[in-house]
């Protein structure tokens, strides 16, 4: 199977009266990063699950290379399931080879493919253990081992960081990053925005089943708001509240973290600063993705990122 782009095309699905999915769309290019985000609940998993055929849409279509998702494409696809899906007492390599096999690969290269990722992921000293017996973070290990195993030519990852100490989710990131590298769509869901941020070539963001922003992070967060900050060592808490249109987000010692309301003006800023002294620095802040994030799944119309 050659390189292809994978399309979620207006998918919907309902239980009954409440509708978990509506309409959502997003894409992935070949060899991009694309962090899925969104609260509990809002639709991530539901998501991944009608990708991999695990549910069935009431409407939309996946797509990878401009044609329909088949069981055919689906056995070329790597899934790391949030709840681990392993066999507890079967061990590390005697898992990974059957898992192998079970996507088509012959015995030499089933076997041979275990042991590259076994070694890729630090599990050599673990290779023969039950997946029982091991921590819970080279159990996501082993985890991620299999999602890899067959040489996928998607990948989709649900919550692949969860309980993984910054050694593990260093490794974890580089392989991410080597795997996209290939040409292959990469999707991840997590909560940890900072790593997404860091990782992703683009984001996308769901609120109760619909894509409220999509987009790289740089795009998404440019019209999100303008940020300021400002130290000034002998200015007073809430010195700049009388600014119309400044809102104070945090306050350390001496440095405030200022959010501009669309037209407020950064001079009066400066100037309600230097009113206060000295003004050691005056810097213009892009918002972070954890607080777009925390105004796009909010209750209020969310602002729309750069569609996908």
């Amino acid at each position: 199977m050659s390189e292809g782009k994978l399309e979620i095309d207006k998918v919907s699905k309902r239980y009954g009266a409440k509708v978990a999915l509506d309409e959502v769309s997003f894409e992935v290019q070949p060899g991009e990063l694309f962090g899925f985000v969104g609260s509990n609940g809002a639709g991530k998993t539901t998501t991944m699950r009608i990708l991999l055929g695990v549910l069935a849409a009431d409407s939309g279509q996946v797509r990878f290379g401009g044609a329909p998702i088949t069981h055919e494409t689906r056995t070329h696809i790597g899934y790391m399931p949030e709840e681990r899906g392993l066999y507890p007492k079967m061990k590390v390599l005697e898992q990974l080879v059957y898992l192998a096999e079970l996507h088509g690969m012959s015995a030499n290269d089933a076997h041979r493919s275990a042991e590259n990722w076994i070694a890729r992921l630090g599990l050599t000293e673990r290779r023969k253990d039950e997946v029982q017996k091991l921590s819970l973070g080279n159990q996501q290990r082993v985890q991620l081992a299999a999602a890899l195993v067959h040489d996928p030519k998607v990948l989709v990852l649900d919550e692949p960081f969860s309980g993984l100490d910054p050694l593990a989710v260093d490794v974890m990131s580089g392989v991410l990053r080597e795997k996209a590298a290939t040409g292959v769509p990469v999707v991840f869901s997590s909560h940890q925005l900072d790593l997404v941020e860091r990782l992703c070539d683009r984001v996308g963001i769901i609120r109760s089943g619909r894509m409220v922003a999509s987009g790289t992070v740089g795009e998404l967060t440019a019209g999100a708001g303008n940020g300021l900050v400002v130290t000034a060592p002998g200015a007073a808490p809430g010195w700049a509240s009388a600014v119309p249109g400044v809102r104070t987000i945090e306050q350390n010692g001496p440095t405030t973290i200022l959010e501009l309301e669309t037209g407020a003006d950064d001079q009066a800023v400066l100037a309600a600063a230097l009113a206060t002294g000295p003004v050691t620095e005056f810097t213009k802040r892009r918002r972070s993705l954890t607080e777009l994030f925390r105004d796009a799944v909010a209750e209020k119309p969310a602002a729309q990122g750069v569609s996908a």
